[in-house]
């Protein structure tokens, strides 16, 4: 897949970010088009990876943002972008449509930026191009507070009603208790990074090796076809690169016996994918549609390995819209198994963030309420003898 990924926000920046690290360091050509769009100018300096020129400061004559952010307010974030929409336009301009497949635009649905200016970027991305655009949202764990559940809340629904697919990622699944928060985030945004570029960076070659199982853009645009909510699995496991000429002749000598193991290997990798930690936990069950890569050297791929696993994955699902494919890496240390479920509708997360933004919006309401009582108690008079100025 051809993508054009957009960050929105800090931390949908800094989740392009690692993208593009990691597919400059696993000899990949996924992301053609790049850019990040900020309302912090000194967040804007914090990517290593993405050029000067596609980094795009938006809200720096805002009466509120300044060029300094907007204080996780959603609505001044939607404002900013709203107001600040031509010269998003102007930098879509760069963006040479024909070379992509798909857009993907990343952020955190906690902030004000990501979740306010966000859904206000993918409407007009929707306007103005037919490819599919795919939203990628963190979503803030409970310990974070009742704000940033709220700004999920209203942000999820945008993200999820204009987007033609949205992958969630949630902060509560991925938190270790003995990382700082600066290690959780950065260990987060590997892990992400790794599954979504392993996942749309299927089926695009380097090396002249051909995939048995040949897995392209169409596969995972049909299986993102459903709208809704997905999710992602992933397991991999080291691989030992020797000397091919020995190792194929090894294999020649041992062809059933291998054959057998690689599938078994292979089967059990990607169960081990789906029951582990998925970006957003859910049913399994209730996914309309799933996809399987496998990736890693090409000896180490095994057509009925990956078969017995897609069946499997049917028999999970319970539907028969599962695809799978092979992504040979000559060079490749590792093989692993990305699973996408597509359209997931049992996910308690999800459940309890809506849960908190209703707890969180009805306080907030209250104290706005006792705190306009109580500060007109304070400088009004009780025996009303005092008049006001104006």
């Amino acid at each position: 897949m051809k993508l054009g990924i957009i960050g929105v926000g800090n931390a949908g920046s800094k989740i392009v970010d690692k993208m593009v690290e990691f597919e400059s360091l696993t000899n990949r050509k996924l992301c053609r088009h790049v850019m990040v769009i900020n309302t912090a100018r000194t967040d804007l300096s914090k990517p290593d990876h993405i050029p000067e020129n596609r980094r795009i400061l938006i809200g720096d004559t805002h009466q509120k943002a300044k060029g300094h952010g907007v204080g996780g307010d959603v609505d001044v974030g939607a404002e900013v972008a709203k107001n600040d929409i031509d010269e998003i336009r102007r930098a879509f301009d760069d963006v040479d449509i024909h070379e992509v497949d798909a857009i993907l635009v990343c952020a955190s649905l906690g902030g004000g930026t990501g979740s306010g200016a966000g859904p206000v970027v993918i409407n007009e991305l929707q306007k103005m191009y037919d490819e599919p655009v795919y939203g990628l949202g963190v979503l803030p764990g409970k310990y974070e507070g009742g704000r940033p559940a709220l700004n999920a809340a209203r942000s999820l629904q945008s993200f999820v009603n204009n987007t033609d697919n949205f992958i969630a990622f949630d902060n509560d699944a991925w938190r270790s208790k003995d990382q700082t928060v600066g290690e959780g985030y950065e260990g987060m945004n590997r892990e992400l990074a790794t599954r979504i570029v392993t996942l749309l960076g299927a089926g695009e070659y380097d090396e002249p090796t051909v995939a048995e199982n040949a897995m392209d853009s169409s596969d995972i645009i049909r299986t993102l076809d459903t709208d809704g909510i997905s999710s992602i699995g992933y397991a991999s496991t080291s691989v030992e690169n020797g000397d091919d000429g020995l190792l194929n002749r090894f294999r020649e000598e041992h062809e059933i016996e291998d054959n057998s193991n690689l599938a078994a290997k292979i089967n059990g990798l990607v169960r081990r994918a789906v029951n582990s930690r998925l970006t957003l936990p859910c049913d399994v069950s209730s996914a309309d549609r799933a996809l399987i890569v496998l990736s890693g050297p090409p000896s180490e791929l095994s057509r009925k390995g990956l078969e017995s696993a897609r069946e499997w994955i049917e028999n999970e699902v319970d539907t028969v819209e599962v695809l799978a494919g092979d992504d040979p890496r000559e060079n490749a240390s590792a093989l692993s198994a990305v699973v996408l479920l597509s359209n997931v509708t049992q996910t308690p997360r999800i459940e309890a963030i809506q849960e908190q933004a209703v707890e969180a919006q009805e306080k907030i309401a209250e104290q706005e309420a006792v705190r306009e009582e109580e500060i007109a108690d304070l400088i009004t008079d009780k025996d009303g003898k005092i008049d006001p100025v104006i």
